[in-house]
């Protein structure tokens, strides 16, 4: 299958589609059609495995959801209830963020927004942390291949029984490097001329096709179908 690339203030729009379909989602089922929506587009965008795995990841979720509602009763119900209900609003708006972070460079984001005269003090933040990501997630993977060197694996019985030693092994460190990275990060944004007022030139270009009025029209539809199920007009 050949890969789609939408434009990056599409990938936006549709974020912004998400989380309204996720604020008036009118049932569950709702929200499993969506993650669907959200696996469709990292299909044709390319990231099968990635599509594949948050999709089923979402099918369990479903699931203990569903069993929580319609099985438990009393305070372990209302506890468990309440916390899947939140991860199932937040969980197709994390789920697409994926998508736009993995298909779409900083430069052609930056492009972007500049098209649509965004401030710069919006966009350098932005820029800064979309560079940010990657580098910590870098340096997690070398915070726990330190630890199991030391036998003190993240891992659920270490955090029961040895919290201390965990936290102070793990959060410590993490917290430091990322002090350290988004200082790095933001020197060199600053050497290579972000704060340049003039407009910015991008070998990519940014513009809008077929491809991406059928996807925002895709997610408009089906949040106006949500907005109607939930006035109970269908």
């Amino acid at each position: 299958m050949r890969e789609i690339n939408l434009d990056p203030r599409t990938k936006l729009l549709l974020l912004v589609l998400c989380v309204l379909c996720t604020m008036f989602a009118p049932s569950l089922t709702y929200e499993l059609i969506l993650v669907g929506l959200v696996g469709a587009v990292g299909v044709m965008s390319g990231k099968y495995r990635y599509a594949i795995m948050g999709v089923a990841a979402y099918g369990v979720i479903y699931g203990i959801t569903q069993f929580t509602i319609y099985e438990l009763s009393g305070t372990w119900q209302a506890i468990l209830a309440a916390f899947f209900g939140l991860v199932n609003k937040v969980y197709p708006c994390g789920f697409l963020a994926g998508f736009m972070v993995s298909t779409t460079k900083t430069g052609e984001f930056m492009a972007a927004l500049q098209r649509i005269r965004m401030p710069n003090q919006i966009v350098i933040p932005f820029a800064v942390m979309l560079r940010y990501l990657p580098v910590v997630r870098e340096d997690w993977h070398y915070i726990k291949d330190a630890m199991r060197m030391r036998d003190i694996a993240p891992s659920v019985k270490n955090i029961l029984f040895h919290p201390v030693m965990t936290v102070e092994c793990l959060y410590v460190p993490l917290m430091t490097a990322a002090s350290n990275t988004a200082d790095e990060l933001s020197i060199a944004s600053v050497t290579r001329g972000i704060e340049n007022p003039g407009p910015r030139s991008s070998l990519v270009e940014i513009r809008f096709s077929a491809k991406d009025v059928v996807a925002v029209l895709v997610f408009l539809g089906y949040f106006a179908a949500g907005l109607l199920r939930r006035r109970g007009v269908v």
